[in-house]
């Protein structure tokens, strides 16, 4: 029977691509004299690049980290690595804001410098919620268990659930990668989500919208998965249970899933 239901956070309850690309479009246009479009190209690629150049690259990719997620956060966890990181993300985001600059024409490391810190401010400003979010997790929460299960850093993930309070005080856990020290698709964090919630991987079902981290991880335990497939991909070597294109859509097949497990 089901009984937990456990949801991904950037990108199926908060739209994170929305509120990074509004930081983008907000923080470009205010340089005059040249394309926004063409600067946040420019400073998405270096930025991309720079990020994978760092020692810390390693840890950021188990942890579930992105490079736009580097350019607004502080990275202030504990551990070696995250203070690693720290201690090189300040450096990280005004350079990759001074080399964006510099590709479209403009060499000026204090407009760098004055923009990472406008990115940051604006990033924080514009939190995106998918419309159905609340209304979902409404009709959810007092039936099910719910448990956040994200990747990323503590502080940051933590950061976003602070401006959208609305989110967190639907849930009954929140896992995160960061603070548990390995992130999905890796099986551990599964197996210590299905701890944590105290249930079997039967009574369980996870959602989200990334093949590769949400549906892969659940898949390797032989946890039901439903996959927000946003933008009409195809699922090729990872294979979902279920699949829908919105948030509201899971509604009915965990309907259905308790129906049938009530019945037998």
């Amino acid at each position: 029977m089901l009984k937990t239901i456990c949801f991904d956070l950037d990108d199926t309850l908060l739209w994170d691509k929305k509120s990074i690309q509004t930081a983008f479009e907000e923080t470009c246009k205010t340089v005059e004299g040249v394309s926004s479009e063409a600067l946040e190209a420019a400073v998405r690629e270096e930025a991309t690049a720079l990020y994978q150049s760092y020692p810390i690259y390693p840890h950021t990719q188990m942890i579930g980290i992105n490079p736009f997620e580097g350019l607004w956060g502080s990275f202030d966890d504990p551990g070696e690595a995250f203070q690693q990181m720290k201690a090189i993300i300040p450096t990280y985001q005004t350079e990759a804001w001074t080399r964006g600059l510099r590709k479209v024409g403009i060499d000026d490391a204090a407009l760098g410098a004055t923009l990472a810190q406008r990115f940051i401010e604006n990033r924080i400003n514009n939190p995106f919620t998918y419309e159905e979010t609340y209304a979902v997790l409404d009709q959810l929460k007092d039936t099910y268990q719910l448990v956040l299960l994200t990747n990323g850093a503590s502080s940051l993930q933590r950061l976003k659930l602070d401006i959208t309070p609305e989110i967190a005080e639907r849930f009954d856990h929140i896992i995160i990668s960061g603070e548990f020290g390995r992130g999905k698709p890796d099986v551990s964090i599964f197996e210590h989500l299905i701890d944590v919630a105290g249930v079997s991987k039967e009574e369980a079902i996870m959602i989200g919208d990334n093949l590769n981290t949400d549906i892969l991880g659940s898949n390797r335990l032989g946890m039901k998965n439903i996959w927000i497939n946003h933008h009409n991909q195809t699922a090729e070597a990872v294979k979902p249970t279920y699949t829908v294109t919105r948030l509201q859509e899971i509604l009915p097949i965990i309907e259905m899933l308790s129906n049938s497990s009530s019945t037998h």
